[in-house]
C-alpha cells in the first residue's frame, strides 16, 4: 500500500514474488585519498567534489593530517633565511587543516580521520618513508602527542560542534605492522600509542568513536606474532605451491582485542586494510609477490566478522580503510577494465559484511612515490591526474545508483528497489569463467594487461521483472572493452606520456562513451531483459528520470 492508500503489487522476478532484504552501500561509505595536503590542491578539489556528486561518498580518509606540510605542531617560529627561534612551549595552527576539512564537508563528506604522522619534532626516527618524509615512528614524547591529539579535536569540536564530530570516526595510526616503513616501534609500542590516544578522546567526551589497529593485510604464517616483523617466518608462504590452500589469518587483531580487553581500553571500530595480495620473503632472501583468489575479501570478512563476534567488542564497527585490487600505486590493472568487474564482483558479494570498504583512492593525485609517469600509470585512482575518468570511476558510479533494498542476488549481479522511491535498478557484469576464480595479478605495464582481454565467454543476462508500470523507461548503461575504456584508447594513440589538450579531450570523450539505449516497460508490466555481456562488461539499468 503507498502512502496515498493505493495498493501497490509486489514485484516478481523470474515468475518469483520478491523476498526484499536490506542492501547495504558498502562500496560507498568511505573513500581514500593519499595525504592531506593533496587536499589543497585545486584539481583535487574539482575531481572530489565531482567524484562524491557521481558516487556518493560519505566519508574521505587520509595521510598526514599532521605531518609537517600541514603545520599543526609548531616548536618554533621557523626561520626562512635565518635560524628558527624554538617557542617557548608548542604551538598549535589548523589553518590549512581547516582549509582540507571546510571543503569535505561543504561537499557533504565527512573525514574518517587518520591520525598521524608524527611531527618532525616529535618524531623519534624522521623521513621513514614516502618522497616527502612521512615520519612513521613512536613519539619522543607521550605527553606531547596526547596534547596534540586533544588540541586537535578540541578544535574540531569547537569549529564544527561536538555532534557533528561525534559522527566522525577517529583512526589511531596506519598500518603500524610494517616495520620500519609505517611504523619504528614495535607492536606494544603501538598498543601503547592507541591507548594513550583512545583515553585522550574519550576524555573529550565519551562518545567520539575510536579504533585501529589499520595494520595490513592478512597473513597466512607468524612473521607478525612477535613484537616486530619475522622474515624467516614468510619463507614456507614464498614457496607454497598453492597459496590459496594456506590459513589467511588477520594482523594484529586478536592480540589488539586482547591487549584492550585486559585494559578494558574502548575500541568503537576495529580497522584493517583487506588487499588480496602478499609479499613473502623466501629463504634466498627474494620477495615473492602472491595474488589470492577473487573470493580472497570475502573469506577474509567472513573471518573477521567472527573474530570479532566471539570477542569482547561483538559490537564493533568493522572499517576496511584500504583495499583495492592491489597496494601497489604502479599496477596498471588499476587503469583497466578488468579491474572494474573485479572490484563489482566484489562490493556486491560483500555488502553486507563490513560497515565499510574504502577503495584506495578516488583520485591519481597521489604522491607517495612522487608524481605518476603518465596519463595512465597505474595509479590507485578513480580518475586520472587529468580527470579522466576510469572504468572503475563508472562502476562505482553504477554501484551508486542501486537501491536500498535487494530484490535478487546472482553470481552475476543483483537487481534492487530504492525504499524512498520505489524505483528499480540493477547491475550485471561478466567475470569471465576462463579466470576460473582467480584474482588480478599486478601488471607493470599496461601491455602486460591486454592478454586478460582474451578471457571469455561472453554470458547472456536474462531476467523478467513483473508488476511494473507499464510506459516506464529504463536506461541500460554497458562498459566493455569498447565502451568507456580509455587507457586502451591511450595505447592505441600510441601511449604518449604528455598528451595533448585535443589528446585528452579525446580520451575523455572515449572514458564516458559507454553503450547506452533506453528499454521501455510494454502494457503487460513486463520488463524482458535480455543482454548479452562480452567478457568483463559492467551494465547498469536504472528507471530514467
Amino acid at each position: 500500500m503507498t502512502s496515498d492508500g493505493v495498493f501497490e503489487p509486489r514485484l516478481r522476478i523470474d515468475g518469483k514474488v520478491c523476498e526484499e532484504s536490506v542492501l547495504p552501500h558498502v562500496w560507498k561509505t568511505c573513500v581514500g585519498a593519499g595525504r592531506a595536503n593533496e587536499a589543497l590542491r585545486a584539481d583535487w578539489q574539482q575531481q572530489f567534489a565531482e567524484v562524491v556528486a557521481a558516487c556518493g561518498f560519505q566519508y574521505v580518509r587520509f595521510h598526514g593530517v599532521f605531518h609537517d606540510d600541514m603545520f599543526v605542531y609548531r616548536g618554533s617560529y621557523g626561520g626562512g633565511f635565518g635560524p628558527s627561534t624554538p617557542l617557548p612551549s608548542p604551538v598549535y595552527t589548523f589553518s590549512y587543516v581547516d582549509k582540507v576539512f571546510d571543503f569535505i564537508l561543504d561537499c557533504g563528506v565527512r573525514p574518517f580521520v587518520e591520525l598521524g604522522f608524527m611531527p618532525r619534532e616529535l618524531a623519534t626516527v624522521t623521513e621513514t618513508l614516502f618522497w616527502w618524509g612521512a615520519h612513521c615512528s613512536p613519539p619522543k614524547d607521550m605527553g606531547r602527542w596526547v596534547e596534540l591529539v586533544t588540541k586537535a579535536v578540541e578544535h574540531w569540536i569547537g569549529r564544527y560542534g561536538l555532534a557533528e564530530v561525534r559522527k566522525w570516526r577517529f583512526e589511531v595510526w596506519n598500518e603500524p605492522n610494517l616495520v620500519p616503513h609505517f611504523w619504528t616501534g614495535t607492536k606494544t609500542e603501538y598498543f601503547e600509542l592507541y591507548e594513550q590516544t583512545v583515553r585522550a578522546i574519550k576524555k573529550i567526551d565519551p562518545e567520539l568513536k575510536v579504533g585501529g589497529p589499520a595494520t595490513s593485510v592478512f597473513v597466512p604464517d607468524d612473521r607478525y606474532r612477535g613484537e616486530v616483523e619475522d622474515r624467516a617466518a614468510m619463507r614456507e608462504t614464498a614457496a607454497a605451491v598453492d597459496v590459496d590452500a594456506l590459513d589467511w589469518r588477520p594482523v594484529w587483531i586478536e592480540d589488539f582485542i586482547a591487549w584492550c580487553a585486559e585494559r578494558r581500553l574502548p575500541i568503537d571500530f576495529i580497522s584493517t586494510h583487506l588487499y588480496p595480495t602478499d609479499f613473502a620473503f623466501g629463504a634466498d632472501g627474494k620477495g615473492v609477490q602472491i595474488t589470492r583468489y577473487a573470493d580472497a575479501t570475502f573469506d577474509d570478512l567472513t573471518l573477521l566478522r567472527r573474530l570479532l563476534k566471539d570477542s569482547p567488542y561483538p559490537n564493533a564497527e568493522i572499517h576496511i580503510t584500504e583495499w583495492s585490487t592491489s597496494p601497489s600505486s604502479r599496477d596498471f590493472i588499476h587503469d583497466t577494465l578488468f579491474a572494474a568487474t573485479y572490484i563489482t564482483r566484489a562490493y556486491l558479494k560483500c555488502a553486507t559484511l563490513a560497515d565499510s570498504i574504502s577503495y584506495w583512492t578516488f583520485t591519481d593525485v597521489f604522491e607517495e612515490g612522487g608524481a605518476g609517469i603518465g596519463p595512465f600509470h597505474g595509479g590507485f585512482g578513480l580518475v586520472n591526474e587529468n580527470g579522466i575518468h576510469k572504468p572503475t570511476f563508472h562502476a562505482f558510479s553504477m554501484l551508486g545508483r542501486l537501491g536500498d533494498r535487494l530484490l535478487l542476488a546472482t553470481p552475476d549481479g543483483v537487481v534492487t528497489r530504492d525504499s524512498r522511491t520505489s524505483a528499480i535498478s540493477a547491475v550485471f557484469f561478466n567475470y569471465p569463467e576462463d579466470m576460473a576464480m582467480k584474482g588480478l595479478e599486478s601488471r607493470s605495464s599496461y601491455p602486460e594487461t591486454r592478454a586478460l582481454a582474451e578471457m571469455g565467454p561472453s554470458r547472456r543476462i536474462r531476467h523478467s521483472i513483473e508488476g511494473l508500470p507499464p510506459g516506464t523507461t529504463f536506461l541500460v548503461e554497458i562498459m566493455d572493452w569498447e565502451h568507456g575504456n580509455p587507457a586502451e584508447a591511450w595505447y592505441r594513440l600510441g601511449s604518449p606520456l604528455n598528451p595533448s589538450r585535443a589528446e585528452n579531450e579525446h580520451l575523455s570523450r572515449v572514458a564516458d562513451s559507454l553503450l547506452r539505449f533506453p528499454l521501455t516497460v510494454p502494457d503487460t508490466g513486463v520488463l524482458d531483459l535480455d543482454v548479452e555481456l562480452a567478457p568483463w562488461a559492467v551494465m547498469s539499468l536504472r528507471q530514467a528520470a
